[in-house]
């Protein structure tokens, strides 16, 4: 009956730390949407970081079209190039400060080095491809404009492709988070059936030896799991 009991607390102490900490405005909402929508809460509440992170690049992805898009616009509508850029990054919304690229751009500044600065590291792509094509196209005058339509269309195809990779990388991702809580299960069924499981794990060398490994080995595999799928996403 202790093993049960032993068992039972483990893994409703595994549940709660995955579930994270809950907000007091979460429960009073949970109370009211029902236990699903509390579930769903947890969850979002517990991956905001993450979520917080990718929505910021995305967003920077987006911008980064945009702005190509607009940039060549006014390019073909017969600006220079520095009244295009600026006139360009006050017609977009942008997650970050372009202030610097803005006061380069009408002042005669280097906007290449300006953009390769204000280029977040997760997000910054397009910004640095837009500065190795002004610092091409500066060169050639009126072929800037054919340049930055292009580099839009290649970040529209990246934006596409990185959208198909991550919908294809919920299933794997999803098993492997599955998979990762398998073991705790597995010991609360061993110690429903009268096996002692815990007896064994906590009572000697062999045993902690056999816990510490296969966490190990849990929080390993997870860990190779989302290096994969940032490598695919960043591919």
């Amino acid at each position: 009956m202790n093993a049960l009991v032993v068992a039972a607390l483990a893994v409703g102490g595994y549940v709660w730390l995955w579930s994270g900490f809950r907000h007091a405005a979460e429960v009073r909402l949970a109370r009211i949407l029902g236990r699903r929508s509390a579930v769903r809460l947890r969850w979002a509440w517990m991956t905001r970081p993450v979520r917080r992170r990718r929505s910021t690049a995305d967003e920077w992805h987006r911008a980064s079209i945009e702005l190509c898009h607009a940039l060549s616009a006014e390019l073909v509508a017969g600006r220079t190039p520095g009244e295009a850029l600026a006139r360009a990054i006050a017609s977009v919304e942008v997650p970050g400060d372009l202030r610097e690229v803005t006061a380069a751009a009408r002042d005669g500044g280097d906007v290449a080095a300006a953009l390769v600065a204000a280029a977040p590291e997760q997000g910054g792509e397009g910004l640095r491809r837009l500065a190795a094509c002004w610092s091409v196209g500066v060169g050639v005058g009126g072929g800037m404009a054919a340049l930055v339509e292009r580099v839009a269309l290649a970040l529209r195809a990246a934006q596409a492709h990185r959208q198909d990779v991550a919908a294809q990388l919920a299933g794997p991702r999803a098993t492997a988070r599955l998979l990762a809580g398998l073991p705790v299960l597995g010991v609360g069924m061993a110690a429903a059936m009268g096996m002692r499981p815990l007896d064994f794990l906590f009572g000697g060398v062999p045993g902690l030896a056999c816990l510490g490994a296969g966490v190990l080995l849990d929080i390993g595999g997870l860990w190779w799991t989302g290096r994969m799928a940032r490598a695919a996403l960043a591919s």
